[in-house]
């Protein structure tokens, strides 16, 4: 996961990188709203305020924007487009835990995921997120659960539940998508959501944490790539049924991420479906390029059909 946050932090400091000390904002028509009706759980000090960086170095055409210094976790609701499906989906970018790729594996997945009748509610959640910190040499081994960020999860997807009559969602369709990071965060909710990480805080937090089904793309943090899962995504009956994609030739996190927690919901009998393609690399999202790899939404779209998420 530390090669991906090097490789987006050379990315942001080649030619044209704008950095500004700024709280990011989604596009007009949006409004971030904070998820802690006051400050986060287990705050700590965090070095400097938020800071927006956009490149000018393109990724798939396109520059990338990151997020860092996060100590203020909010949520963004993007409402669908067309028919409502009922469906919601917590997007949770990935960043190696030090920062957030806000666009790349934020709303650009929102505007697929909308696009489809699906409400999106984007998590801006904490960075970096403690153990996994990058300012220090105190970074754990790589199966530590990221608890702020597990936190911030749980909050998103309570909160969820429980704005659904107002948010036009059905509660019992509500999934989560991650990339990176944030997809081991999607393993960890998938598998951690009765977990007590913080008191209750309000009525939302007597509302089920538990995603209805998931997504981790192109995942970290589930196996030191020996064929043993992490024992803190504790995979059981009660995990979602769960969609995975990654490339063989992903040398940040590794093929073996996806296989080892197949293998785990195979062997749970959690309903599963995994993608492996030979050419992709590592954090190329939704953007399409001339890998097969990036057809991957229309194969999550025919799954979420064959759970009952989207209309037939």
């Amino acid at each position: 996961m530390k090669f991906w946050v090097v490789a987006l932090g050379l990315l942001l400091a080649s030619a044209g990188v704008q950095a500004k000390t700024m709280v990011w904002q989604p596009a007009a028509g949006h409004t971030q709203v904070p998820i802690w009706p006051g400050v986060a759980p287990d705050l700590q000090a965090v070095p400097g305020a938020e800071t927006v960086t956009v490149s000018d170095k393109l990724l798939a055409g396109k520059p990338v924007t990151a997020v860092s210094n996060v100590t203020r976790p909010t949520m963004t609701v993007y409402a669908p487009r067309g028919k409502n499906t009922g469906a919601a989906v917590v997007v949770i970018p990935g960043g190696g835990f030090e920062i957030l790729a806000i666009d790349l594996e934020g709303t650009e997945a929102c505007d697929w995921l909308t696009s489809h009748g699906i409400t999106c509610v984007l998590l801006k959640y904490r960075v970096p997120s403690k153990p996994y910190d990058w300012h220090c040499n105190c970074r754990p081994h790589n199966f530590a659960l990221s608890v702020s960020s597990l936190q911030d999860v749980q909050r998103t997807m309570r909160l969820v539940r429980f704005h659904a009559a107002q948010w036009h969602v059905d509660p019992h369709k509500v999934g989560v998508l991650g990339f990176s990071a944030g997809g081991f965060l999607v393993a960890e909710i998938s598998t951690n959501f009765d977990r007590h990480l913080y008191a209750p805080v309000d009525a939302a937090d007597k509302e089920s944490a538990r995603p209805d089904f998931a997504m981790p793309i192109y995942p970290g943090h589930l196996t030191k790539g020996d064929g043993k899962l992490n024992p803190n995504v504790p995979v059981s009956s009660t995990t979602p049924p769960t969609f995975l994609v990654q490339a063989e030739d992903d040398y940040v996190d590794g093929v073996n991420q996806s296989l080892v927690y197949y293998t785990a919901l195979a062997k749970a009998r959690v309903p599963a479906e995994m993608h492996l393609y030979a050419h992709g690399g590592h954090a190329f999202g939704l953007r399409p390029t001339a890998n097969p790899i990036t057809g991957w939404p229309r194969l999550a779209e025919v799954w979420l059909r064959t759970i009952g998420i989207l209309h037939r």
